[in-house]
């Protein structure tokens, strides 16, 4: 991380952000209990949209986004409306803390992505990382992703696979905005590709709208997913690269899973084994040798 700002400067902004992300899960499965898997997805990008156009227009970098909505509009489906969906529809059947260790593969995908899409091949110990946090992927799904209906009726091995899709398209998205959206300001990306989501999900939402009202508990939640672990997450993510670059930023991912098996544990009684958690030391070692984090840590440790 960039030693120029003290470390006080953007901690306090650093943990909220994981805390905020971590808690995504939490909401995000209060949420599509009642309103179900696309609703839920349509309903937090719309409201995060909702909360981000202001400050898109105070910034007055509407001309921006008008000049690329396109990209950005494409943008907005695989980096938020996508996933979003598979990540309510796996949440019915699975727990926040394995969905949230699953979503630590981010970076491995996004590694994968680069490598085969924009040739930025991996050397070394980023290989190796890569391998290990597969590895790591497949020991923890090895036991969930069962086909088969349990005790309670549900099928977890799609939910697993929704996981890791959702976790292919950020990796797809963020070679998407490396190569088509370059240069574009960030609260511009983030804004228009809130605008884009919503309007890719507004059908299915509407389709799919629950036929008995959501109570009070499921419009909080999604009331809190939109506006805190998006909107607000938002802001904070883009202070963070301006503070720490996007490399240091990208960090945050190892704070989430903390968080969300915290929220789990606490407000919905789930249990977390020894075994998921060290499959998920697993994949965050993988994640950090894949993302050159321990080589960047090693040397900023290292006197002059």
């Amino acid at each position: 991380m960039n030693s120029s700002h003290p470390t006080k400067s953007w901690l306090p902004e650093f943990v909220l952000l994981g805390a905020l992300w971590g808690a995504s899960f939490l909401f995000m499965r209060l949420g599509a209990a009642e309103f179900g898997a696309l609703p839920t997805a349509g309903m937090r990008v719309a409201i995060a949209a909702l909360f981000l156009l202001p400050l898109l227009m105070l910034s007055g970098q509407w001309q921006v986004l008008s000049k690329h909505w396109k990209k950005i509009f494409v943008l907005g489906m695989l980096n938020s409306g996508i996933p979003f969906a598979l990540y309510a529809y796996a949440l019915l059947s699975i727990t926040t803390g394995l969905s949230s260790l699953l979503n630590a593969t981010v970076p491995l995908f996004g590694a994968l992505i680069a490598w085969l899409w924009l040739k930025d091949r991996p050397h070394g110990m980023k290989i190796l990382g890569l391998l290990i946090g597969f590895v790591g992927v497949a020991m923890l799904a090895w036991g969930k992703a069962s086909f088969k209906p349990n005790a309670s009726g549900l099928v977890t091995g799609w939910a697993v696979l929704a996981c890791l899709g959702a976790c292919l398209c950020y990796g797809i998205s963020a070679s998407f905005t490396k190569r088509y959206l370059s240069g574009v300001p960030s609260l511009v990306i983030a804004t228009g590709s809130q605008i884009g989501a919503a309007i890719g999900l507004a059908l299915p939402t509407l389709w799919l709208w629950p036929s008995q009202t959501p109570s009070t508990t499921a419009w909080l939640a999604l009331l809190a997913v939109g506006v805190l672990c998006t909107g607000v997450a938002y802001v904070l993510y883009f202070r963070l690269i301006n503070k720490v670059g996007a490399a240091g930023s990208l960090t945050v991912t190892f704070l989430i899973p903390v968080f969300a098996v915290f929220y789990g544990m606490v407000f919905l009684g789930e249990s977390v084994t020894p075994w998921m958690l060290f499959c998920g030391a697993v994949i965050l070692l993988g994640t950090a040798l894949s993302m050159g984090l321990l080589k960047r840590f090693t040397e900023s440790t290292t006197p002059a």
